[in-house]
């Protein structure tokens, strides 16, 4: 190709992309909130959510990672509002002109994933956990939207919807894209109905999801707590140059970074199955429980009775084989 039709075709593109850009930003309600790409190696960057409550920050409490390659962009999680989401866009823009790829979602849990639609629109490969189609077609999907749309309007509205996945994952697999190595960890039913990691090579980065929680306490809901627990133990570590959970910092410490989240779900099966196991009712094994080592934990007051009760209900249902 000449090289005025290589400068003309370069321009084009460029300005297609900052078009694409603005048009994405423009249908969305502004965000107001602090959003800084990280970068975490050569390849690896990640937004970081403030600890908190699903609707906090206008949303923006969970994480979502980007690889950058030299034949285009991963993404890892969209985030709690189509809004963050063009805004996540945006700075990605900020360090690359490639076009956003693929998109690979940890779990169907509405602060990861009412992003999507923006990158749908930009015509990224959409990749999730079996178990995403069975949250999609919940009751508890529709009624987790429609509280939202009241909870973090303008942010998540009438125009927000659920998106399902291009490709469903059910074992896990690798794939390679701008010379790099991409291994999608399916880990079946753990923190949700189903969940993913992805280890990115040769940065060494694991993004684990909600699998596992950086200094604070983590959101069980209707989790299976005691795949969980054996997803953690399990999980490799070694060699790793950095860790980045689906709520708080990256890690440089991966060991550290999975034990705090494997004691506190550890705690609340041997505190709440021990209550359980003596018939001892909730209210009175929640108040006899030493909460010393988790109380000063981001979200703790927002989240821990609710966890403990869910665990509660969960091992009764164990111990009486449902």
């Amino acid at each position: 190709m000449p090289a005025c039709k290589k400068t003309t075709h370069l321009i084009f593109s460029l300005a297609l992309l900052l078009i694409t850009g603005v048009a994405s930003a423009a249908k969305y309600a502004p965000t107001s909130v602090e959003m800084e790409l990280k970068k975490v190696t050569e390849h690896v960057y990640y937004v970081e959510g403030v600890p908190g409550i699903a609707t906090d920050n206008e949303g923006f409490i969970s994480n979502a990672g980007v690889v950058v390659t030299d034949d285009g962009v991963v993404v890892f999680d969209t985030l709690g509002t189509p809004s963050l989401a063009a805004r996540l866009v945006s700075l990605i823009r900020d360090v690359t002109e490639q076009p956003i790829k693929k998109v690979i979602v940890s779990h169907y849990h509405a602060d990861h994933i009412y992003g999507l639609q923006v990158f749908e629109d930009l015509g990224a490969e959409i990749y999730a956990p079996y178990g995403a189609q069975k949250y999609l077609q919940s009751d508890a999907a529709k009624e987790r939207l429609e509280e939202r749309q009241f909870s973090l309007d303008p942010w998540v509205n009438e125009d927000t919807r659920l998106v399902l996945p291009d490709e469903t994952v059910t074992e896990s697999s690798q794939f390679e894209l701008g010379g790099m190595t991409f291994t999608i960890n399916y880990m079946g039913k753990a923190h949700s109905d189903g969940d993913l990691s992805m280890l990115v090579e040769p940065d060494k980065v694991l993004f684990s999801g909600d699998i596992i929680f950086e200094g604070r306490v983590p959101f069980v809901g209707n989790a299976d707590t005691k795949k969980w627990l054996d997803t953690l133990t399990k999980l490799e570590t070694g060699g790793l140059t950095a860790l980045i959970p689906g709520h708080g910092p990256a890690s440089t410490n991966p060991k550290n970074t999975i034990s705090l989240t494997r004691r506190y779900l550890a705690f609340l099966r041997e505190t709440m199955g021990a209550g359980v196991e003596e018939f001892t009712p909730f209210d009175e094994v929640y108040a006899a429980t030493d909460w010393s080592e988790f109380k000063g934990l981001p979200a703790f007051e927002a989240g821990n009775r609710i966890n403990a009760y869910q665990v509660y209900l969960s091992m009764e249902a164990e111990l009486l084989g449902q």
